[in-house]
C-alpha cells in the first residue's frame, strides 16, 4: 500500500532560481546592488513570518540522494517520529532523501513538520510531508532560518551541504554565535573517517581543543540521540503569541496530538 501524500500545490512552475550567480560576481550598479538587499530582506521576513511559530525545533540534515528501500532512510524516517512524539518539531530543507524520511518519520506519528526549501536546477521539489514549507533562493537564508529556529541538530550521511551545513553550526556553537545546542551524527560506519580526522589531527594539531570536540556526538542509538535532545531541550516557557492584527496563528498539523 502507498502511503505517499501528493506532493504540495504550493510548490511553484519555476524550477529554479540563477540569482545567487549575479550577486556573488562581484559589484553591480549601486541601484541594483540596493534592490538585491531589499530583496533578500524580504526572503528574511517572509521566512520569520512562516517559521515563528513552529518551535521548537530539531533540524535533520542529510542527502537528497537516498531512496526509500536504504538503511539511512530508514533510520531518519525512525528519528523524525520519535522527535515529534516528544512534541518536538522536525524541521529540514524540505526536498527528498534523508529530508524527506525525517519529515516522514514526523508525518507517520501526526507531528509537526516543516521544510526549509531551496531553488535548484535539481532535487529541489519539497517532498510531501511536510505540513509546512518555505521556499528560498539564497543558500545563507535558509541556513539562518534552519539554525534559528532549532534547539538541537541531527546529521545523516550526506554529500557538500550536509558537510556545509554542520561545520557552520558548530562553527556557530564553538564562536558562541549561538547557544551549545548538540550535534547528533548518525550514520557512524559512514561517518567514521571524519569523526577520527576531529577527535585525532584536529586536536592534536591544536586547531580545534578537545572541548570542541565533544560538541559533536557520534551515535547510531536512537535512544542516546533523544536523551541527548532532551537535556537540551530549553524548559517551558510561554512561546510568542499570535497578533491578530498580522493575521497570525499557531502552527498546529491537522490531526495532531503531538506536543503543544
Amino acid at each position: 500500500m502507498n502511503d505517499r501524500p501528493e506532493a504540495s500545490s504550493e510548490w511553484p512552475r519555476r524550477a529554479h532560481s540563477t540569482v545567487e550567480k549575479p550577486f556573488l560576481e562581484g559589484p553591480r550598479s549601486r541601484v541594483g546592488e540596493f534592490l538585491r538587499v531589499l530583496r533578500i530582506s524580504g526572503e528574511f521576513i517572509r521566512g520569520f513570518r512562516r517559521l515563528h511559530f513552529v518551535g521548537p525545533c530539531v533540524t535533520v540534515f542529510g542527502s537528497a540522494r537516498f531512496h526509500e528501500d536504504h538503511p539511512h532512510y530508514g533510520l531518519a524516517r525512525e528519528m523524525g517520529a520519535r522527535i515529534a512524539r516528544a512534541g518536538l518539531t522536525v524541521m529540514t530543507g524540505g526536498g527528498p532523501g534523508i529530508m524527506e524520511a525525517a519529515n516522514r518519520g514526523a508525518h507517520d506519528v501526526k507531528g509537526r513538520s516543516i521544510g526549509c526549501n531551496i531553488r535548484l536546477p535539481a532535487e529541489q521539489q519539497p517532498n510531501p510531508y511536510l505540513d509546512r514549507f518555505v521556499e528560498f533562493k539564497y543558500f545563507f537564508v535558509r541556513k539562518v532560518m534552519l539554525v534559528k529556529y532549532s534547539v538541537a541538530f541531527v546529521v545523516m550521511p550526506g554529500g557538500f551541504g550536509t558537510l556545509d551545513e554542520v561545520f557552520e553550526t558548530a562553527t556557530l556553537i564553538q564562536t558562541r554565535k549561538i547557544e551549545s545546542f548538540p550535534i547528533i551524527v548518525m550514520g557512524t560506519e559512514y561517518w567514521r573517517p571524519l569523526m577520527e580526522f576531529i577527535r585525532g589531527p584536529m586536536v592534536q594539531a591544536g586547531t580545534i581543543s578537545p572541548e570542541d570536540a565533544r560538541y559533536v556526538t557520534f551515535t547510531d542509538s536512537i535512544d542516546e540521540a533523544m536523551e541527548v535532545i532532551e537535556r537540551a531541550r530549553p524548559r517551558k516557557r510561554e512561546g510568542p503569541r499570535p497578533s491578530a492584527l498580522l493575521a497570525e496563528r499557531r502552527h498546529r498539523p491537522e490531526g495532531s496530538g503531538a506536543g503543544p
